[in-house]
């Protein structure tokens, strides 16, 4: 019998950042999917059942306008141009073999499909010609869609989220399932598409843009991955190097995946400049890294979409700072970590980025009238 609540075991590793890059910068903003998606009528290339409107943010009013909501004291709307897209980072290789799976699943198992290691809401928005990123913690506890290994439904679980993956068939099901738990979590924020990559990407592609030197932020000293990196070094990564940069974490230290994003933001700003500068000179370069992106990819979006007016979104804006991640508190749970989403904050982002102000100090402005 499933219990109410389950985790999943420890974890040494995880998917990275990279993945996000690889996507956020050759499959997304390199290749113009938000011009694309307005040419297609902004088509919802998922089933996987995401709503079409937030749910319980904010208030509504037979005064306000369809579409409308009153939050902290102000009318917003929502941004109905927004292009969200789900990037996963999916713990199972599938070309190739680098690190391997962080996990081992039963023959069997119901989670055979893998797990989403790695979750990344991005956001596209041509109002303001800029991306967003929200990274969201692989061990938030949420409504999950269980299955058993005949795929039979069982019911809503609270578990990580990064099992809701795991909870298919490895590919397009997988995907929709994982869209459905987020877009869910997010209070039913509808979801355009999704892309999931795995892990055996990470060197290909890395060498694809002749590599990325970063200052080392923390000592990466594992000799079994022949990793010897020091804090303050300048290093060039290559190959599987880039790999472990990212991946590594101390699993010992409780909460270790902090330090780690901070070297897989780090990584991404300086892959986001050499992609950018190959790409702006050459944008057959995008399409190229995106057909070498395919042998390791899960996606609802076609190469001739990403083709179709790929100069265009090269003007869009990204950098650190729009990266966002969701507060909340890791506990430690019976055995393994467990994080806890902030739901006031969520909501908080949510308006911030999803929704665009219509009319400040509202509630004040109509009792004064």
């Amino acid at each position: 019998m499933l219990e109410e609540k389950e985790v999943v075991e420890k974890k040494k590793f995880g998917i990275g950042i990279v993945t996000i890059l690889t996507i956020l910068l050759i499959v997304v903003v390199l290749v113009g999917i938000v011009f694309i998606m307005r040419v297609m009528g902004k088509q919802k290339l998922t089933s996987s059942g995401a709503g079409t409107e937030i749910v319980e943010i904010g208030e509504t009013d037979a005064s306000l306008a369809e579409g409308q909501i009153l939050y902290d004291g102000n009318i917003y709307e929502r941004n109905e141009d927004l292009i969200t897209i789900l990037i996963m980072g999916i713990d199972k290789e599938t070309y190739t073999e680098v690190g391997g799976a962080s996990w081992e699943e039963e023959e069997g198992s119901e989670l055979a499909g893998g797990q989403a290691d790695a979750l990344f809401l991005l956001l596209l928005n041509p109002h303001n010609k800029q991306a967003d990123l929200i990274a969201i913690n692989r061990n938030s506890m949420t409504d999950v869609d269980v299955f058993d290994a005949d795929g039979n439904y069982t019911g809503v679980f609270t578990k990580q989220i990064a099992l809701q993956h795991g909870y298919g068939d490895g590919g397009e099901e997988s995907c929709k399932r994982q869209v459905q738990a987020v877009s869910r979590m997010f209070h039913n924020i509808p979801i355009d598409s999704y892309a999931a990559l795995s892990m055996d990407a990470i060197p290909e592609l890395n060498d694809a843009v002749g590599g990325i030197t970063v200052d080392v932020l923390d000592d990466i000293i594992y000799p079994e991955y022949d990793m010897d990196l020091h804090q303050g070094d300048a290093v060039t990564l290559y190959g599987e190097k880039a790999y472990w940069y990212i991946r590594l974490r101390n699993e010992d230290e409780f909460n270790s995946n902090e330090l780690r994003l901070k070297r897989q933001k780090q990584y991404m700003t300086a892959f986001a400049a050499a992609a950018k500068q190959k790409a702006s000179s050459d944008i057959r370069v995008a399409v190229q890294l995106f057909q070498l992106a395919q042998k390791y990819m899960v996606t609802n979006i076609d190469l001739s979409s990403f083709t179709y007016l790929a100069t265009e979104a090269l003007g869009y804006q990204f950098n650190i700072e729009n990266i966002y991640s969701l507060e909340g508190e890791t506990l430690q749970g019976n055995q393994f970590e467990e994080f806890y989403v902030d739901d006031d904050a969520l909501q908080d982002l949510i308006i911030r980025l999803f929704y665009e102000l219509v009319e400040e100090d509202a509630a004040l402005s109509s009792a004064d009238s």
